[in-house]
């Protein structure tokens, strides 16, 4: 009995930690990969901008009008959604009230 439980340990672990970081990882590097020039993008940082322009793994990012950074593929999160961003103007608007 110890045995089966002995050799269910490593299942285990690869079914609920393994397993799942592969599948994020393989969810960022094709999000990252489908990036392109016009894109809204969120940095790991909480940074926002929009992707002007792409060269090999570095990623031009306007971040206000004239304001340009320069960042890593890696560095980026995610891809903003347009219905997140209209329920942040909405947040924004009852905030100002």
């Amino acid at each position: 009995m110890q045995f089966v439980i002995l050799l269910m340990v490593p299942v285990a672990l690869y079914l609920l930690m393994i397993r799942p970081q592969r599948k994020r990882m393989r969810e960022t590097a094709a999000l990252q990969s489908s990036l392109g020039v016009g894109d809204e993008i969120v940095t790991n940082s909480g940074l926002y901008g929009f992707i002007t322009a792409v060269e090999n793994d570095v990623f031009w990012v306007e971040v206000d009008d004239d304001v340009q950074i320069r960042i890593a593929r890696a560095a980026i999160q995610g891809r903003v959604s347009a219905v997140s961003g209209s329920s942040a103007d909405a947040a924004d608007e009852s905030d100002e009230k």
